[in-house]
């Protein structure tokens, strides 16, 4: 009969029906959904207590280099007549490497002592004075054939052979000192005040699983602005007891550490209730059984809270009250509005910095 009815209706008719059939349909969908949402939040949730460590660190990276370094050079044209040490070799302040001829240099020297010689015997004390400067220069001339280390070291590289021709100036190696290792690291301006020489300094190289102990040498006392545009300051870092496997120029990011880290206990706070001014939770125990214990707390951030005694860290707790009846919902509103706060949703702070208090 019904259907009957409803074939009868006019086009217009049906789309009513339909329309209002289906507004319906949704309305109760829409209730029904409100019961199950506030049904689930009825007390039944429930939250772990976590150990959150909180590091008060500044992020850093950059390329180590070496404590010295010497391009090994030479300071006259010539031939080269004799190479001493290879690339890799350890050696001494002042120790030769390579040396060129100075065959023409010894005979000049030798040609004026013998000169000097018979003035002494002739007693011409001014021209024998004279002689002399002119020996010292002959001596510096004979020095500057010679390569030598300026300090003790490693050979890093070494290009040269017996026979070779260099001009002045030509570069055939170079020489360095990994006793330690320095690196400059941009600081942001806002974080310049955290400085203080000797700092931990915590690097980390791809080239090396372990992580490397440094400390912070010194910043200066001017700021500087890089190409991008940002004002830092270019502090300085060292590492004393330096790896094998870890060279100059080898990259790195690390850490450099304001206060050691810090471990917190860190739960929601809708698992905190207060009765007569003070801090409760209950624990879940086995088979549901439920023990509640007195805790202090401190704020962690928006959502959160640090528990300061009360509990070590693993516990189960019931819920005491939900985000939506706590006011969450509302400081979500706030934040959407425009309160400036980052963690206006209620996220839980990371590690890299204080969340408020």
């Amino acid at each position: 009969m019904t259907l009957k009815i409803i074939k009868n209706l006019s086009k217009k008719q049906k789309i009513i029906i339909i329309s209002a059939a289906s507004v319906i349909v949704l309305a109760f969908g829409v209730v029904l959904a409100k019961k199950i949402v506030s049904g689930g939040s009825s007390g039944n949730e429930t939250y772990i207590v976590r150990k959150e460590t909180y590091e008060n660190v500044i992020q850093i990276a950059g390329t180590v280099s070496a404590a010295k370094s010497q391009t090994l050079k030479s300071l006259n044209d010539g031939t080269v007549v004799g190479v001493y040490k290879s690339e890799g070799d350890y050696v001494k302040e002042g120790d030769l490497i390579v040396q060129l001829d100075d065959s023409e240099q010894q005979y000049n020297l030798a040609s004026l002592d013998y000169d000097i010689s018979v003035a002494r015997q002739n007693q011409t004390s001014g021209k024998i004075k004279l002689m002399q400067t002119q020996r010292k220069s002959l001596v510096q001339k004979i020095a500057n054939r010679k390569i030598v280390a300026t300090f003790d070291g490693i050979i890093a590289d070494l290009d040269v052979d017996p026979g070779d021709y260099l001009e002045a100036k030509d570069s055939i190696g170079t020489l360095v000192d990994t006793s330690y290792l320095t690196a400059e690291v941009e600081v942001a301006e806002t974080d310049v005040s955290k400085l203080k020489a000797g700092q931990k300094v915590e690097f980390t190289f791809p080239a090396y699983s372990e992580k490397v102990e440094g400390y912070l040498v010194s910043f200066p006392a001017i700021g500087a602005v890089t190409s991008r545009g940002a004002t830092v300051v270019n502090a300085k870092v060292r590492i004393d007891n330096v790896p094998d496997e870890v060279l100059p120029n080898f990259s790195f990011t690390g850490k450099i550490r304001i206060t050691d880290p810090e471990t917190k206990l860190v739960v929601e706070r809708y698992a905190v209730g207060h009765e007569g001014g003070n801090a409760f939770v209950e624990i879940i125990g086995r088979g549901g059984s439920l023990t509640k214990k007195s805790v202090q707390v401190v704020p962690y951030g928006i959502d959160y809270v640090n528990i300061i005694s009360g509990l070590e860290g693993g516990e189960i707790l019931k819920a005491q009250s939900s985000p939506s009846k706590s006011g969450r919902l509302s400081t979500q509103k706030r934040g959407a509005a425009g309160s400036g706060q980052k963690n206006g949703m209620g996220r839980m702070p990371s590690g890299g910095g204080m969340p408020p208090f």
